[in-house]
């Protein structure tokens, strides 16, 4: 027998515990699964100083937890375990671990997207560290304020993030590992006339180098010419994309051609009823802890009309 529940919470980043503050508070008594990272991305952030709020800044892990206690305290189930599939043709169907099966009065998707990250070794330590690897510039930047940092990337996100860093770090030193860039010319153009973003074309990490605690360098070299140098830094920023995690919505939910939800505009609606999104994996273009929450709250109140209007 199916379990049935009136509102399924899927993720446990700021836009799932968001919802399902909003849900319980609603009566709608929300049932959230934490998923493979519960948490979200922001477990891998050691310092949060631009959610409102927190003054002083608060950790990423710190952060979620009190988020998830908020969310407990006004009666949201929260539960182990990750939504592995889903059958929204005539009813809201969804299985737990490929085992128990959930039936559902309304589904808010609320499961992010992952940063893809180049796959050293090093570059993981130091991400782990929260030592000098970050894939959010606008996140992390504000931490090397007069510094010297490199980026990763040949993309649009790639040279919007170098020129943001630009006006916070001393020197931005752009990796491309191509011979040209994949952005538009627009924003090519834009951090070409940035005095202090280099860019190294034909230019490919070998290994993120520190003291075991912070970065202190990156070693790259010319896939090209085959030369090698070391390059001095404190901070190391990837942008190489983002991956959503609607693998599993495809066949019944609308998406774009990278995966991101489509959502109706101005609502947290999508094509199916009764099944709302929320956080990143609809939003590819600010990508904020705040942001998220705040499509959240939009999803929990979407939800919670579909629901009285049945």
């Amino acid at each position: 027998m199916a379990e049935k529940i009136k509102c399924l919470i899927i993720g446990s980043g700021p836009a799932g515990y968001t919802a399902a503050i909003y849900a319980a508070r609603a009566n709608m008594k929300p049932v959230l699964y934490q998923g493979i990272q519960p948490g979200g991305q922001l477990t891998t952030t050691t310092d949060v100083e631009n959610f409102p709020g927190y003054p002083k800044g608060v950790s990423g892990p710190e952060m979620m937890v009190e988020l998830q206690e908020q969310a407990e305290r006004f009666g949201t189930e929260i539960r182990n375990g990750w939504i592995t599939k889903v059958d929204f043709n005539n009813s809201l169907r969804l299985w737990v671990n490929d085992q128990d099966e959930l039936l559902c009065e309304s589904v808010i998707i609320a499961t992010g997207a992952s940063a893809k990250y180049l796959g050293l070794d090093s570059e993981k330590k130091y991400l782990e560290l929260g030592g000098g690897v970050s894939a959010c510039a606008v996140c992390d930047g504000f931490f090397y304020k007069d510094q010297d940092v490199a980026i990763v990337g040949a993309g649009d996100s790639a040279c919007e993030e170098a020129h943001y860093l630009s006006k916070l770090c001393n020197k931005v030193t752009m990796l491309v590992r191509r011979d040209e860039f994949r952005a538009s010319k627009i924003m090519q153009e834009r951090v070409e006339r940035t005095g202090n973003i280099e860019i190294l074309y034909n230019t490919e990490t070998k290994e993120v180098l520190g003291n075991g605690s912070v970065v202190e360098s990156v070693a790259v070299f010319n896939n090209k010419t085959k030369e090698e140098k070391n390059i001095p830094i404190t901070g190391f920023f990837v942008a190489i994309g983002h991956t959503p995690n609607t693998e599993i919505f495809k066949p019944y939910i609308e998406m774009d051609e990278t995966g991101y939800i489509i959502n109706e505009p101005g609502t947290s609606k999508t094509n199916i009823p009764g099944v709302f999104v929320s956080g990143d994996a609809a939003d590819h273009v600010y990508r904020q802890a705040v942001t998220a929450a705040g499509t959240g709250c939009m999803a929990a109140l979407d939800a919670e009309k579909y629901l009285a209007s049945k």
